[in-house]
């Protein structure tokens, strides 16, 4: 009994200095009336900004808005005793794309507007108190370093949400009807709790039907692809229930398709090159489905499909090995030099320099987008010449991360292109990083290249002190690098 009132005391006293429990409750607004704004004057601090692209039910909630942009934010913020996650009026936006709120920013007189929820309360993620935040003052303080970013947010994540906003499962976008998150500056990584790093459970298949079938395929790429071009066995109709037993031999980056006119929860799609010993085809993956084997799947791995279905538009666009092996073709930076523009190689080097993360604007079907790069720099030993790689997003953020000097970096299906005085590679949609420091390179089958033992053989050689001294990260860096005076650019157009 004594420990119950002490509980109780101190869950009293949290609340009565809670500043967000003081502000927002003595303002909750009343039914079948235009609530106004509420204004909070105190200091709160961002926890996390989480971004989503906007669906058809969108505009509904931002009733005093022009959505120009196809960009929302869900903001994620605290007052150092409880956590709320509110959305950003989209006049605000821009204080994001230019870093000017990101984790660890603090700010004061902040307005709030009370709004409905796209998510249904019943639903896992979603919240029953919801908020915008319209207008704020943000402080000028000195911005900390990571590691203080990071004890900090390890010490918010133990504080309890507002009032009844507790999330029963990950966190959904509050003002569209969808599941997953996007990274802040590209679409082409996953970002979020809700994708897998482990397959999912099977189920929905008959136990007695996979005792019969045992480990033998029910269907052969080349039995598949006669009986849809000839019509028989309904291929062409509807889902094939036949087992698919195939080999991945590339995977390509996630495609995004999320539009503001459309409305789907998850609006991803995944090409999977794929073989066995009759043919090859090609494989797309579909929304929920990319959530849940996106991560799990990895060129190499043996998989089996089932309820699919048969279409002539996403046949495979060039000729895939048959053989049990993944068919890379590594170049070194001396093959390059001979290289036809536009081919696709595969690359292995000790990386001695790092770029820093840059964004463009790319327009395409869904407007302008936000698409990230970095420079890399890799050497061989076969030539002088470096082998100079523009990288894009792969999917693969956990790699990209580990991408520092000295580590041994490989990439595939690169793609040569010309430039002013030189070429560089860069990413088509099937490259694949791999890299030191991720236990990549010992569960890959190129570790037995000839190619790449040339390269270990070579990297062997090198003294640790020499390689350093060539070592370098971040900084501004354009390529081909720019003249060093206008003479010499006079005497390279001669």
């Amino acid at each position: 009994m004594h420990l119950t009132v002490i509980v109780r005391l101190l869950y009293n006293m949290t609340a009565h200095g809670c500043v967000l429990h003081r502000t927002l409750t003595r303002s909750k607004p009343v039914p079948n009336q235009v609530s106004s704004l509420i204004i909070c004057r105190d200091v709160l601090r961002i926890v996390d900004i989480r971004r989503y692209t906007r669906d058809q039910t969108s505009p509904v909630y931002f009733p005093q808005t022009v959505l120009s942009a196809d960009d929302l934010y869900d903001v994620t913020l605290t007052d150092e005793d409880c956590l709320l996650q509110l959305t950003l009026d989209p006049s605000l936006n821009r204080l994001v794309e230019r870093r000017v709120l990101q984790p660890g920013s603090a700010f004061c007189n902040a307005s709030f507007s009370p709004t409905l929820s796209a998510q249904l309360p019943e639903c896992p993620g979603a919240s029953r108190d919801s908020y915008r935040l319209v207008s704020l003052q943000v402080r000028d303080e000195a911005r900390g370093d990571d590691d203080d970013t990071r004890v900090r947010s390890s010490a918010w994540d133990s504080l309890p949400w507002f009032g009844s906003s507790e999330p029963t499962g990950p966190l959904v976008p509050l003002r569209a009807n969808r599941v997953v998150f996007l990274p802040l500056w590209n679409s082409v990584d996953y970002s979020g709790e809700v994708w897998r790093e482990a397959p999912p459970t099977e189920g929905g298949f008959d136990d007695d039907d996979e005792e019969d079938r045992g480990r033998r395929p029910g269907v052969t790429v080349s039995e598949l692809r006669n009986s849809f071009l000839s019509g028989r066995g309904g291929v062409a109709r509807g889902a094939v229930q036949h087992q698919l037993i195939v080999r991945i031999i590339s995977k390509s980056h996630l495609m995004y398709y999320g539009r503001s006119d459309r409305n789907c929860e998850c609006p991803y799609k995944v090409f999977l090159q794929v073989n066995d010993c009759t043919g090859s085809v090609c494989v797309v993956l579909w929304n929920s489905v990319c959530v849940n084997w996106y991560r799990c799947v990895k060129p190499g791995d043996i998989i089996s499909l089932r309820h699919y279905r048969v279409k002539r538009h996403y046949q495979a666009q060039r000729s895939v090995s048959t053989a049990g092996i993944l068919p890379l073709s590594f170049c070194s930076s001396k093959d390059l030099l001979e290289l036809a523009d536009c081919s696709v190689c595969d690359v292995i080097g000790l990386l001695t320099f790092t770029g820093r993360s840059e964004r463009i604007r790319s327009r395409g079907s869904r407007g302008a987008e936000l698409r990230e790069y970095r420079w890399l720099r890799l050497e061989d030993g076969s030539s002088s010449k470096p082998i100079m790689v523009k990288l894009f997003s792969t999917s693969q953020p956990e790699a990209h991360l580990k991408l520092h000097p000295l580590s041994v970096v490989v990439c595939t299906r690169l793609t040569r292109i010309r430039c002013d005085r030189g070429f560089y590679l860069t990413n088509s949609a099937f490259t694949q990083v791999y890299c030191t420091g991720l236990g990549h390179h010992s569960q890959m089958s190129y570790r037995r290249s000839p190619q790449v033992r040339l390269f270990l053989q070579w990297l062997g050689s090198q003294e640790d002190a020499q390689v350093l001294s060539r070592a370098l990260i971040g900084g501004f860096f354009i390529y081909p690098p720019p003249p060093v005076s206008l003479e010499t650019y006079m005497k390279e157009r001669r």
